[in-house]
């Protein structure tokens, strides 16, 4: 670690902190917040290239571009 700073926590989301430290075998809550940024940038990744869930996106066809192009 190159530095370190505090952060002020509420004593609840301090014990919830270290009881998901136990839960992820994590050796200290650094590397527990890092994990958690690290798994919701994943996440946010996934939802912006990843699978279209929400079936947004069409998919696409070969047959409709040589339909265009034979009618050209």
């Amino acid at each position: 670690m190159s530095g370190s700073t505090t952060v002020k926590v509420s004593k609840q989301t301090a014990r919830k902190l270290a009881s998901l430290q136990r839960s992820l075998k994590t050796k200290t809550l650094d590397e527990t917040v890092d994990l958690l940024v690290r798994q919701h940038r994943k996440e946010l990744l996934k939802e912006a290239f990843g699978i279209d869930r929400r079936s947004k996106v069409k998919s696409f066809k070969e047959e409709t571009d040589r339909d265009d192009e034979a009618g050209r």
